[in-house]
């Protein structure tokens, strides 16, 4: 285990001009981006490996990261997505009795890239002045102007699918907090709830979640069609979180229309934004998105006001939908759309992130209502 800081001088070029040095800690070379900042003052491993960070540079608020260096449990994936990780602060001497590594040599085993040294606060000013902006973070100094026309090259997040860069290519079946061959799935009559999860980027701990309420859990490609999802006989579908523009994946949308009203329906933060979809709604970008772990959301149903874990940049937008559609959380920042309901069909979501990793557990019991609707959708 290295402890010692090794660096050399790095540079924030975004889209508007505006440049921010520093010094790399870990990796090397050039990455192009979407620059957001998550005000989570824990949680950095759950970040740097959540698939729905896929084509962004993170940077982070709290000004003190590597604390507690890095750890096989709170893996939310398999590897890391982000494009980039931006922090005022890297602590190289970690101190935490699950430390298995330094968080440096966790970004550089992935071949990414990790800087220090950047005024997050006034980045992150300027993110909120601004709006989230295109970026490019690199190791390779040279002409500003050359960087500055890479970044007003680069495409940005808005029209791309980037469910396809992040989603499994094969079923699996997840066990014992581990993926499993599909081929491991027992044979004959089953004594539990069967939940299919179409992986857009699913986040292990949603897993985590279904499997501790005593589900069996088959995780499916984002690509899987209505006969294959159905041919599996599950009680119920999770639509999970995931990268992108959600407009850019209607091929999910229409297969989600398909099964409406067949099995109960549970979606979360890029599942709400395609259940929103299939039902009539559509979807915006937002301003600098929702990144963090307390988010003030009220429910419609109870009046409680919950703390949510969140992590997205496009929204339904709640005019859009159909009348029959309840709408049973709000967002009391921006007034934004955080849960739609369809009973009729059996079918809720929620912006936000009900398995908080990292985050309150507030809103867990979502996963039980979910095996609740699942339950009487089944009873005899």
């Amino acid at each position: 285990m290295s402890l010692l800081k090794e660096e050399h001088p790095a540079l924030l070029v975004l889209e508007d001009g505006t440049t921010f040095p520093g010094s790399a800690f870990a990796g090397d070379g050039e990455v192009l981006g979407e620059v957001v900042f998550n005000t989570g003052m824990t949680g950095y491993q759950e970040i740097l490996t959540d698939p729905s960070y896929q084509g962004q540079i993170v940077t982070m608020t709290y000004p003190l990261i590597g604390n507690y260096g890095v750890n096989p449990d709170d893996m939310e994936s398999a590897a890391i997505h982000l494009e980039g990780f931006i922090v005022k602060e890297y602590q190289p001497h970690p101190s935490n009795w699950r430390c298995r590594a330094p968080l440096r040599d966790f970004i550089s085993s992935y071949g990414k890239l990790g800087v220090e040294g950047i005024d997050t606060r006034a980045l992150t000013r300027r993110i909120r002045l601004t709006g989230a902006m295109r970026g490019i973070l690199t190791t390779r100094i040279g002409d500003v102007a050359r960087l500055l026309e890479k970044v007003r090259a680069y495409p940005g997040l808005e029209g791309r699918d980037l469910v396809r860069e992040v989603a499994c290519h094969e079923a699996y079946l997840w066990e014992k907090g581990a993926p499993r061959p599909l081929r491991d799935l027992a044979p004959g009559p089953r004594n539990r709830l069967r939940v299919v999860v179409l992986d857009c980027g699913v986040k292990y701990t949603i897993l985590r979640q279904l499997e501790k309420r005593h589900c069996e859990v088959l995780v499916l490609p984002a690509r899987a069609s209505e006969g294959e999802i159905l041919s599996l006989q599950p009680d119920g579908l999770l639509l999970s979180n995931g990268p992108g523009d959600p407009a850019a994946l209607p091929y999910i949308v229409d297969t989600v229309k398909a099964i409406l009203g067949k099995v109960p329906i549970f979606g979360i933060c890029l599942g709400h934004q395609i259940l929103g979809q299939a039902v009539g709604g559509v979807t915006t970008k937002l301003k600098f998105g929702h990144h963090g772990i307390n988010q003030p959301v009220q429910s419609s149903v109870s009046k409680r006001v919950e703390i949510t874990s969140q992590n997205h940049g496009f929204v339904v937008v709640p005019d859009s939908l159909p009348g029959s559609v309840r709408k049973t959380h709000l967002n009391l920042n921006d007034r934004t759309s955080e849960g739609i309901a369809y009973p009729d069909l059996k079918a809720f979501s929620v912006q936000y992130h009900p398995e908080a990793a990292p985050g309150p557990h507030d809103v867990a019991y979502l996963f039980d209502e979910f095996v609740s609707v699942m339950k009487r959708n089944t009873a005899p």
